[in-house]
């Protein structure tokens, strides 16, 4: 049996390796912070998550599979609570019972596998329970396999062979065993035999005894005994081992289980946050990658919603047909805030889940990247602008067409003209090579180049101002301003005025 609910026809690989810029995301996204909200705790759903969600998913029947599976993970949280529990209830049992010193003997690994088989069969009861109690109330494609899959493989007719089984394996009429006689007498060819059925006190009066040989070893012979113990080891070897793969197959499927659940389990966290917050959620509607579609309805930063206490600003942005995303405008007007809004709602998708935002639709990249500057660190062996130039190389030896590039106060660490005709530069090969770019930035002269060539393909936002300096943290449609209005930050934490601008404790 296979659970299958991340994808429809293999297991998820948890050993894979993560993309090589999955750090880079990590750090640039905050996404330690939805991490958090998504395992509350719990450090298995912590050590699942990340990998989960940081291997992204370009198949938009994968996406569309998952999307259904959480759909009703969400309509039904206590039952798949409950599956999910079963399951850690199961591995957990498998651990308790210890194989010891002498756990490399059949006998021992048959004793063990049989009280695992046990255990396994009271978990897989429950399970079969709760498929036939629910199963016509879930709709995804990979509950309603999961739980038809339980009903035909978990028949009563299973559980009476197994427990007939078991019963057999306990030898309460003593182990039977066959053997040959291979050269210098020496046993060969051990095979355990099924007792012959049960006779009748008529047919055991009337029935012809066979003649045979006993040999009773005396209370204090122990070499007689090992001997004896040696010779039954050789008969049940090969049932304990198969019996032993048997366990490893159940346990295998209730880990696979728990892992996979784990995932969906984490966005139902993520989802109870936000809605006790009253943010909005969605579905997103996922195009191939080769198109180009970005449109989205207050769309917001989940990691900022799950920490600020006051309410966060929704953007609304049609860049549908738009390969390259100028944002410009004032100074903490949030444009940095809306980057990372955009970078966790791709991710977010492509991993199969919900987005924070009223309603989004966006094509799959071929892989998601962030170019942020960096805190100036004593440790650099070359100055901030090699090192971004070194990490933009990194990018570039990995990234492929379709990929979905965001740039934050990138190469802004030189003087402006030099910085704009290098941003311009790399953005321009970046085009040609069909990669989608968001580029935050104060460059006037690399806005005002690609404004001025009118491209069809470019779209300028704008972090909104209003006349007195406020900023409402709305990012809207404009082409790039000279300035960036860096005054308004000295006079709101100096609390002096400029002609013509209302003072900072006036404007509250």
């Amino acid at each position: 049996m296979k659970a299958f609910l991340l994808f429809r026809d293999r297991d998820v690989d948890l050993q894979q390796k993560l993309p090589p810029q999955a750090q880079a995301l990590i750090q640039d996204l905050e996404l330690p912070t939805l991490f958090d909200a998504m395992a509350q705790g719990d450090t298995f759903l912590l050590e699942v998550i990340p990998k989960v969600v940081l291997s992204s998913v370009e198949d938009l029947d994968t996406i569309r599979y998952r999307q259904q599976i959480l759909q009703d993970c969400l309509k039904h949280v206590a039952i798949v609570r409950e599956i999910y529990a079963l399951a850690v209830e199961a591995i957990a049992s498998e651990r308790r019972v210890f194989y010891g010193f002498f756990g490399k003997y059949p006998g021992t690994i048959l004793h063990r596998a049989t009280e695992v088989i046990h255990m396994f069969v009271n978990k897989l009861k429950k399970l079969r329970a709760i498929a036939d109690n629910h199963a016509g109330t879930f709709e995804s494609e990979g509950f309603t396999t999961l739980f038809a899959v339980l009903q035909k493989e978990l028949s009563e007719d299973y559980f009476t062979r197994v427990q007939d089984h078991l019963k057999e394996l306990a030898f309460r009429q003593g182990v039977l065993i066959s053997a040959e006689l291979g050269r210098g007498n020496k046993g060969i060819n051990y095979t355990l035999r099924r007792h012959s059925k049960k006779q009748s006190w008529i047919e055991r009066t009337f029935t012809e005894r066979r003649s045979a040989f006993t040999i009773t070893i005396a209370e204090r012979d122990e070499s007689g005994a090992k001997a004896l113990s040696d010779l039954r080891d050789r008969g049940i070897n090969l049932v304990a081992n198969a019996l032993a793969q048997s366990t490893d197959h159940i346990l295998s499927f209730f880990t696979m289980l728990r892992t996979e659940l784990a995932f969906y389990l984490g966005c139902v966290n993520l989802y109870e946050q936000l809605i006790q917050r009253e943010k909005p959620v969605c579905f997103p509607v996922a195009a191939a990658p080769g198109e180009r579609r970005h449109a989205f309805q207050g769309l917001y930063d989940a990691s900022l919603a799950l920490t600020m206490k006051q309410p966060v600003v929704g953007n609304d942005v049609n860049a549908d047909e738009k390969d390259l995303v100028i944002i410009t405008g004032a100074n903490q007007g949030g444009k940095s805030t809306f980057l990372r809004s955009i970078g966790l709602a791709q991710v977010m998708m492509q991993c199969g889940m919900f987005v924070p935002a009223e309603s989004f639709r966006a094509n799959v990249c071929t892989g998601l990247f962030t170019h942020y500057k960096r805190k100036e660190d004593a440790a650099m062996e070359s100055g901030k602008l090699a090192e971004e130039l070194s990490r933009m190389s990194t990018i570039v030896d990995t990234i492929r067409p379709d990929a979905l590039l965001l740039f934050n106060e990138s190469f802004a660490v030189t003087n402006e003209r030099e910085g704009s005709e290098i941003a311009r530069q790399i953005v321009c090969a970046l085009l040609e090579k069909r990669i989608k770019v968001f580029f935050v930035t104060h460059l006037y002269e690399f806005a005002r180049s690609f404004s001025a060539a009118h491209m069809t393909n470019t779209l300028f936002l704008r972090s909104e101002r209003q006349a007195d300096g406020r900023r409402t943290f709305k990012i809207i449609e404009g082409e790039p301003q000279e300035t960036s209005y860096g005054e308004d930050v000295y006079h709101t934490v100096f609390g002096t005025a400029v002609q013509g601008q209302v003072p900072a404790k006036e404007m509250s």
